[in-house]
């Protein structure tokens, strides 16, 4: 069997681990093992008359004398492109619209308060192909496109906080482009936009050739549902990015990616697990699924010969928690939908047993990292003589 068409890493080890031992592997993979949700049974019939997986999961905290629990349930979408790449633009943007509206239904059915969808939903990722037309027809404004029109809809339709990464064209800047990601209040209105901080610039992913490194530094999005923040994609790669969010007060870091199995499969189960247990909040890392050619061969300058995709998009989107719990990972070969309960209380108590905070020592890091950026720095190395 091929890697693209194993499913998940999960039906390898149940099919192969005898169930004795299945257990511990699935606890020193995963944490403790999550309570599964019970879902309607008119979604889950929805989820499989449109074809995508449909999971959910609850991560439980203690009960406490002082705070109610604070329950919010998150949804993440994973999904290939429908239309084909030589399809007209209005075409792919609209066929891709309608099946994000259609598993946003499901999402509802299900009670989901936050819906994040994965890296530039609304188009290919054509990125690295290195060609402006006609990718570049695909940004929009931010603040009032098509997309985040429809977004704003479905956000007050179904009262749930969206976030929509997107390819945004700046039109008050002079028309640059950004990787961006919207966030839109459960009653509709655009809270503001995060814009990816960290630039790939390896193999064919070097996506500086459209768009630059944002501007918008590590902002957080005080929703009805708790505070949020966006890591697009590349960020998850840098431990100081995912940190400043959580110095920034987030409790839910979203992570929209696109990224293919022979690039980042093996570290893509560990970083954003590892967010979550190093900054005390919850993360959800989502992936696109599938694999995208293109008419136009293109090189990645790597020694590779020419080609027309960039490999298989690996979906296995996930949640974790800050305990370092997290759930299975969702198909690598179909849509999916992943359900989380969160009580956003674990946060607090999971910083308050492990003290990771009031241990940091960010004063230590400020100053140090002050002289590192200098030119005539040198590191305190101290050689054996």
């Amino acid at each position: 069997m091929a890697a693209d068409d194993v499913d998940t890493l999960d039906s390898v080890l149940d099919k192969y681990i005898p169930p004795d031992e299945l257990a511990f592997v699935k606890r020193m993979l995963y944490g403790k093992e999550l309570r599964k949700l019970h879902l309607p049974e008119k979604a889950l019939q929805i989820a499989q008359e449109r074809n995508f997986e449909l999971q959910g999961y609850a991560f439980d905290a203690k009960r406490e004398d002082v705070r109610l629990p604070r329950i919010v349930r998150v949804g993440a979408i994973q999904n290939h492109i429908i239309a084909p790449t030589t399809s007209s633009i209005s075409e792919q943007r609209d066929s891709l619209h309608k099946r994000i509206c259609d598993i946003a239904e499901v999402a509802a059915l299900c009670g989901v308060n936050i819906l994040c969808m994965q890296e530039a939903w609304h188009m290919p990722f054509a990125f690295c192909t290195r060609e402006k037309f006609p990718w570049c027809q695909f940004a929009e404004p931010a603040e009032d496109g098509p997309t985040t029109k429809l977004m704003q809809e479905l956000a007050l339709k179904y009262n749930m906080v969206i976030i929509s990464p997107m390819l945004e064209r700046d039109e008050t800047h002079g028309d640059v482009l950004a990787n961006s990601a919207v966030v839109i209040s459960n009653l509709g209105k655009v809270l503001g936009k995060s814009r990816k901080n960290h630039i790939p610039r390896c193999g064919d992913f070097n996506e500086s050739t459209y768009y630059m490194e944002g501007d918008t530094g590590h902002r957080v999005f005080q929703t009805q549902f708790g505070k949020v923040a966006v890591n697009i994609c590349y960020g998850r790669h840098h431990p100081q990015n995912w940190m400043m969010y959580g110095i920034n007060g987030a409790e839910i870091v979203f992570n929209p990616s696109a990224t293919v199995d022979t690039l980042s499969e093996p570290i893509w189960p560990i970083e954003a697990r590892n967010a979550a247990i190093a900054n005390s909040y919850f993360t959800v890392a989502i992936n696109r699924v599938g694999t995208e050619y293109f008419q136009n061969e293109f090189t990645s300058g790597d020694g590779k010969p020419a080609h027309r995709s960039f490999g298989h998009f690996y979906g296995s989107s996930y949640v974790a928690g800050p305990d370092g719990t997290r759930t299975p990972s969702l198909s690598r070969t179909q849509d999916g939908l992943l359900v989380a309960e969160m009580d956003l209380n674990l946060n607090r108590q999971v910083a308050d047993s492990w003290g990771f905070r009031m241990t940091q020592r960010l004063d230590l890091y400020a100053k140090e990292l002050a002289d590192a950026v200098k030119s005539d720095y040198k590191p305190p190395v101290v050689k054996d003589q």
